[in-house]
């Protein structure tokens, strides 16, 4: 599943010489993975609820291509690249128009309420696939 999420650059984003400050992209990625979970139905509070499971970043890979600024407006796309019971490999690319400024490979996995990986559920794989 593909998903966009527009990002408006704040002054507090940015650093002294007012481009964006690197981990803020994490920030960026972040709440766009959120969203993108949040697009397919699946509600992260009821899931750690009633499964049990959280989703938890074990890898990213990053790369800074070109900087953002103060006011710019930018869109995070995700996209799966691979998926298997326990883990998700995620594509993120953060864009000013059509310029690539980040790029990241994150590898999230499903973890129990005792810290554990865990298979996800089919109809939670089959939502995010």
């Amino acid at each position: 599943m593909s998903h966009t999420f527009p990002v408006h650059v704040y002054y507090e984003d940015t650093d002294l010489a007012g481009i964006v400050y690197y981990a803020n992209y994490l920030k960026f990625i972040e709440r766009a993975r959120t969203e993108w979970v949040r697009a397919a139905g699946i509600d992260q509070v009821a899931l750690k609820a009633d499964e049990g499971i959280v989703f938890a970043v074990r890898r990213i890979e990053a790369d800074y291509l070109a900087p953002a600024k103060f006011d710019d407006e930018l869109t995070v796309e995700t996209d799966v690249e691979a998926m298997t019971g326990v883990r998700i490999v995620l594509n993120q690319v953060v864009k000013r128009g059509g310029e690539v400024v980040f790029q990241s490979q994150v590898t999230l996995v499903a973890l129990s309420d005792t810290g554990q990986p865990t298979r996800l559920p089919a109809i939670i794989r089959r939502k995010l696939h």
